[in-house]
Parts: structure tokens; C-alpha cells; sequence
């Protein structure tokens, strides 16, 4: 439903206001999106604050009795034609995240926008399995229920805009809430058009609502809107925090996903040439992933073979336009986080880290920068310690199991690791020390939905998937019956 101001991005016509109450809403004041492929500028949109938040919230409130009302079962086949969908429209919605935010044309169609359909279609049906259990004790029957928990705002991020708005968004309608998605300002436009497909499957006016705009904005007036009854956030630590403080004036449940400063740990009973090719995929997105394994830590034993490898890995990451099929490597997000790469890079070359390759700006375009790895790397270096979120990795060895979980845990996050060896016994004796919500094992970036995901430390707060999705978004209740009291 298209209607009021819009704009056509890559062949595809998008609306550049919000989604309030089933209908599109237009602000006075506008924030301008430019394409990180080429610098384009693709649209002016709407920039809501407090009262497009409170006309939100207001239609979410309204909406939630009866779409609540409608339970896992009738929710189901709302959530079913609102994948298809997403489905039909891979393609489209593809082509609009590449030129968005930058990410690769053909991991959009193969593999963000299909899992951006998985995520609802996964998580109706994993609705119809939660409750109805009983817990048998001496003198009751303790009966446990999934209650929808109210009006959710989920806040979500610029480098997977449309796969991580539907992690939350699949789970949080499939439990019976409403919503109010604030989607990134870097990358809207997907987010709008998830809200056009949400209508056409018959999701009801107010049930799912799109605020755009500054999250000083927008997003500030949306987590300390009283009637907010779950704030479901990923982003960096530092915004988290300000997300914390606002929660709890209102004591109001917060899921956090933040950033990570990951090991990629190397053994030297490791396939390496598996291990090798995992490196090299660390620069995916530019970089821009969380998850990235940032911290290759290899075993000694094996340094001067594997970087050898790793070497020979890198030659087929091509740096290039990301709707190009052989480009491996596309653009940052924006000129400022361009410039904080470039800032952490120059920040460690002063401090004594050697580059192996890269460690400047790309002869390409504006916001490409070059793959870079440091050597000479000491664990106490800031390169070592925080999040650059850039293709930018740093190498360090070691002798020992004990020395690497050490190294593995010289940071404030906890996000996920990865861990090569051929060894079950050791890998699994490392990996159960390594601080992190996901260790990958002789794999990497493997997400099973019904699995627990997230971080600790400074990486986040709770976890997501599965039934752990439904234990943040839901009231749980117990019933707890006296056994023979209705003889």
C-alpha cells in the first residue's frame, strides 16, 4: 500500500514514510539516505520522534487485544502468507539492501532474503509448540502458559536490516505482540517494505508499525515510552547502555545483541586449508558482522604454513561493486564509520602494529577500504581490544591451550568464537572455556533457529531463538492446581 511520498531504488518503488495504524504517515522533517555502492543519493525519508512514536504505540496498544486474541494457531496463517511474501519478492528486496547498505547482491539473494522469510515462517510454527505442559509435584499440577507480553519496540541494525528485523519480528508477532520496529537510519529502505508486504498478508492495522528516523530521535523517545512493555535492541554496547538506563525507569524487559571482538582459534591438528578459507570469509560485509572472527590466534607450531594459506585464500576476496558477481568485498556503510576505520587502522600502525596486507583506503571508491591484517599485535593494543567493524583483522600465536583461552578471553565482549582442530577432546575442552554465546567448531556463521543466540559481557544481554525467543517475548504464568480440589 503504497501512498504518500515515495522513491524508486534499483527498479523497486519504496515508500519513504512510516507505517502507523495500517497506513503511511509522513513528517515534516526528513534525513537523507545515500547509496553506499556509489554515493547516490536514494531518498529523503520521514524522521519521526516523539509524536510518531505516540501515534505508534497508540495503534499497537489498540491492536493488541485481538491480534493476541487470535493465539499461535490463528496467527500461524497470517504469518505463513506474510514469508511467502517476503518469497516473492527476493529479487526485489536484494537489490534494495545491496544498494542500501552496501551488502553483497548475490549472499541477498541466495542467502539474507530467504532467511528473512525463514525467520517468520519458522517462528509461527514453533509458536504452536510453547505451553500446555504440565510440571507434576505432590500436591499440585503446575500448569505453564505463554501470554503474548503487550506492545514490543525492536530497534534494529544497518548491516542486515532485513534478515535481523525479521529475527525479531517473526518471534515477537508469532507470541501475540505488537510492534513498533524503529529500523536503522544508514539502511530504512527494506524495513518499509517489509511493512508492504506485512499488509498484503492481512497483518491488521497496528499489529506491526514502522517508525523511521535519528535514533537520538526516534529511538530515544521510543524506549522511554511508557507503555513499552519489551525492548528488543542490536547494535553497539555503547547505545545498549543508554537503552539500559531507559529500561529500567520503567522496569521494562531488554534484550540487547551487541558487538564482538571474536577469536578464531588455529590449531595446529587443524584442517588448514578449511581453516584458511574460514579466515578469509571474516571479511565478509566489509567486515561489518558482529560475529567476525577478528582475532586470528594461530598455534606457533604452524604460523609461517597457515599465514601461507590465509595468503593464498585472500586472492579470491575481490574488492569491488557489491551487485557484481565475483565481488567478495564491497563498501562501508557511510563516510563516519569509513572514517573510524581508517582511525582504529592508523591508531594501530602508530602504536607498532605492521600490516601484512592492506591498511588503507582502496583504489576504488569513496567508502572501500582495503582487507587489512596486523602483526606484532600485543593483546593490551586497542586494535586487540575493541570493535572495529571493518575488514580488519589482527594475528597472534601461541604455545599453548592455556595461553589461547587466555588471549581467547582478554577482551570486555563475549559474543561468539571459532575453533579449528581435528582434536574433539581438545576442541571441546577449549571451547568450553572460551567466553562467548556461540563457539563454531570447524565451521563458522552456522545459525540453527532453534538454538540460543547471543552474547556476554559487554555483547549483549538474554538470548534469542528457539523457545528463549519466547521466554523474553511472552508473560510466562504458571497455574498451579491442588490435586482432587475439583473432585
Amino acid at each position: 500500500m503504497m501512498g504518500g511520498n515515495s522513491v524508486n531504488v534499483a527498479g523497486v518503488e519504496i515508500s519513504t514514510d512510516h507505517w502507523i495504524n495500517g497506513r503511511r504517515v509522513a513528517s515534516q522533517h526528513k534525513f537523507a539516505n545515500f547509496s553506499p555502492v556509489d554515493g547516490s543519493h536514494l531518498a529523503d525519508v520521514s524522521a519521526g520522534g516523539k509524536a510518531e512514536v505516540e501515534q505508534a504505540v497508540a495503534a499497537a496498544r489498540k491492536a493488541f487485544p485481538a491480534w493476541a486474541a487470535l493465539g499461535p494457531k490463528g496467527r500461524r496463517s497470517i504469518l505463513k502468507r506474510f514469508a511467502e511474501g517476503i518469497k516473492a519478492r527476493v529479487n526485489e528486496l536484494a537489490a534494495v539492501e545491496t544498494m542500501d547498505n552496501g551488502s553483497l547482491l548475490l549472499g541477498n539473494v541466495h542467502r539474507m532474503v530467504p532467511r528473512a522469510a525463514l525467520n517468520i515462517d519458522f517462528f509461527a510454527e514453533w509458536a504452536l509448540t510453547l505451553g500446555g505442559h504440565a510440571i507434576d509435584s505432590p500436591e499440585v499440577v503446575n500448569h505453564v502458559h505463554y501470554d503474548p507480553s503487550g506492545v514490543a519496540a525492536l530497534i534494529t541494525p544497518w548491516n542486515g536490516p532485513l534478515m535481523l528485523t525479521t529475527w525479531k519480528v517473526g518471534p515477537a508477532l508469532a507470541a501475540g505482540n505488537t510492534l513498533i520496529v524503529k529500523p536503522p537510519e544508514w539502511a530504512p529502505l527494506t524495513c518499509s517494505l517489509l511493512a508492504d508486504i506485512a499488509h498484503a498478508a492481512g497483518i491488521p492495522p497496528g499489529v506491526l508499525n514502522i517508525v523511521q528516523g535519528i535514533g537520538e530521535e526516534a529511538g530515544d523517545a521510543l524506549v522511554n515510552h511508557p507503555d513499552i512493555d519489551r525492548i528488543s535492541f542490536t547494535g553497539s554496547t555503547d547505545t545498549a547502555k543508554l537503552i539500559g538506563q531507559a529500561a529500567a525507569r520503567s522496569i521494562t524487559p531488554l534484550s540487547a545483541e551487541l558487538g564482538g571482538k571474536s577469536p578464531f582459534i588455529v590449531c595446529a591438528d587443524a584442517d588448514l586449508d578449511s581453516a584458511a578459507q574460514t579466515v578469509a570469509m571474516q571479511y565478509m560485509n566489509a567486515g561489518q558482522v558482529c560475529l567476525a572472527g577478528t582475532r586470528v590466534m594461530v598455534e606457533s607450531s604452524i604460523e609461517e604454513n597457515f599465514l601461507g594459506k590465509v595468503r593464498n585464500a585472500m586472492t579470491h576476496m575481490a574488492l569491488g561493486d557489491p551487485r557484481e558477481k565475483d565481488t567478495r568485498i564491497g563498501p562501508l556503510i557511510t563516510k563516519q564509520h569509513f572514517d573510524r576505520v581508517a582511525g582504529f587502522v592508523e591508531r594501530a600502525k602508530q602504536a607498532g602494529a605492521v600490516p601484512l596486507w592492506g591498511g588503507s583506503k582502496a583504489n576504488f571508491g569513496d567508502l572501500y577500504f582495503e582487507p587489512t591484517l596486523f602483526n606484532n599485535v600485543t593483546p593490551e593494543l586497542e586494535i586487540a581490544q575493541r570493535e572495529v567493524f571493518g575488514p580488519v583483522l589482527t594475528w597472534q600465536s601461541f604455545r599453548s591451550d592455556d595461553e589461547v583461552v587466555d588471549m581467547a578471553n582478554n577482551t570486555r565482549y563475549g559474543l561468539a568464537a571459532t575453533l579449528f582442530s581435528r582434536d574433539e577432546a581438545r576442541a571441546t575442552a577449549i571451547a568450553s572455556q572460551v567466553t562467548a554465546g556461540t563457539v563454531w567448531v570447524n565451521c563458522f556463521f552456522v545459525r540453527d533457529l532453534a538454538a540460543p543466540f547471543g552474547g556476554s559481557r559487554d555483547s549483549g544481554i538474554g538470548r534469542e531463538g528457539g523457545n528463549w525467543s519466547f521466554d523474553f517475548f511472552c508473560d510466562i504464568k504458571n497455574i498451579s492446581i491442588r490435586k482432587g480440589s475439583f473432585a
